[in-house]
């Protein structure tokens, strides 16, 4: 375009000069393209970065060849900044201003002019200023040159951060809804689950508690008996796991948020856990006296499924801390282990639903905690070495915070 636009003004160029600078242009942008073309191929920055830089130098070249900064494509120089502070981070496009800068300021010092293209500052020479004020004038040419490629660059760079963290903002809010729905459907599974194999259940129940009892009268062989009750205490077995992964897959019909103390919350899941697992779990007293507005239930029970897990992955003599910290804004609550821990390879799949390195359960309980914790306006953690243990953090706003 520049060449073709001081040609078509009926002017001589050095055609072989800037027509193999053009061949040198087109060679590397087409190389360039040919390797953005491979979908498994990613051009890393510098890359992009450097032919930019190339393109710069180049069209110094070009310019210096017709005319210098009285060519008016001079202005091309801008479009290299912007696409810099578009496609590369600050500190490419700040040296591509620079690099722009330093070229369009050395063609005020040497230059091929056009011939017979005339001064095209002859109006200026004409007016009664003096030498050194037509040389202000090419000076300050030079730095509105400078401040426009640096604004362009400082704001063009700034609406390109605010666009990405948009796009990462609402990259997150897919995520979380795509979660919810999961957690939806799960929790669809599990009521229709628990509904369906309810009735054939009970039936077993019944006829099971019928059999022990005319066995019982009939005095059968003690065998059948205990067949008949062991029957019974499957059947009852199945109803309990069945109303335990209703519950887990957050069928808590009704609830709403309620405020609790920090140390209601924390005895409600010591009291989930059991006496048995009671006596292998610490606590950090004195606990904050921060008060929470959540779905009680569903936070106990992730709480509770939080340290039973930690003491599955611990051995018999270890033990599982449950800590609190808190201030005006935020509870930390934190269930740490000593157990196998996670290694790298596995650590990025927990919370994924039905991930588990467990050969029972479903693999639910971080997914969950992860769910409800974020519905609240919180975040979780989880930092675990293979071999040093786990530790699961949930940060929840207080009561009164924003969510």
């Amino acid at each position: 375009a520049l060449v073709l636009g001081v040609y078509a003004a009926g002017v001589s160029l050095p055609l072989a000069a800037l027509l193999s600078l053009i061949a040198f242009t087109a060679a590397t942008n087409a190389a360039t393209a040919l390797l953005a073309s491979d979908e498994d191929h990613t051009l890393p920055q510098w890359t992009i970065g450097a032919l930019l830089a190339l393109d710069t130098l180049t069209l110094t070249g070009l310019l210096y060849w017709s005319g210098g900064p009285s060519n008016p494509f001079s202005a091309l120089y801008l479009v290299h900044v912007t696409l810099a502070a578009v496609a590369l981070g600050p500190r490419w496009t700040w040296a591509l201003v620079a690099l722009a800068s330093v070229g369009f300021g050395f063609l005020f010092y040497a230059n091929v002019p056009i011939p017979g293209a005339g001064d095209p500052h002859a109006h200026h020479r004409a007016m009664s200023e003096p030498a050194q004020g037509f040389s202000m004038h090419l000076q300050g040419m030079w730095v509105a040159f400078v401040l426009t490629a640096g604004l362009i660059a400082y704001f063009v760079g700034k609406v390109t951060a605010a666009l990405a963290e948009r796009g990462a903002e609402l990259a997150q809010a897919r995520e979380m809804a795509a979660r919810n729905e999961r957690l939806a459907s799960l929790a669809t599974l599990a009521a229709g689950t628990a509904h369906e194999l309810g009735t054939p259940l009970a039936t077993i129940a019944v006829a099971a508690r019928e059999l022990e009892r005319e066995l019982g009268e009939s005095g059968a062989d003690g065998e059948l008996l205990e067949d008949t009750r062991l029957i019974r205490e499957e059947v009852s077995r199945c109803r309990k796991i069945l109303d335990q992964m209703s519950a887990d897959a957050g069928q808590v019909p009704g609830e709403g948020r309620t405020s609790h103390t920090l140390a209601q919350l924390v005895t409600a899941t010591l009291h989930e856990l059991g006496e048995e697992r009671l006596q292998r779990v610490r606590v950090q007293e004195p606990l904050p006296p921060a008060t929470l507005t959540v779905p009680r239930t569903a936070l106990v029970r992730v709480l509770a499924s939080l340290i039973r897990n930690a003491l599955e992955a611990s051995r018999e003599d270890q033990s599982v801390e449950f800590l609190a910290e808190g201030d005006d804004s935020t509870v930390l609550l934190r269930v740490k282990d000593e157990g196998c821990g996670m290694d790298e390879a596995t650590l990025p799949h927990a919370g994924e639903p039905f991930f588990s390195t467990k050969s029972t359960g479903l693999g639910l309980g971080l997914f969950l905690a992860r769910t409800l914790t974020e519905s609240l306006g919180g975040t979780l953690t989880i930092d675990s070495r293979a071999g040093a243990g786990t530790t699961v953090s949930l940060r929840l706003p207080c009561e009164g915070e924003e969510k």
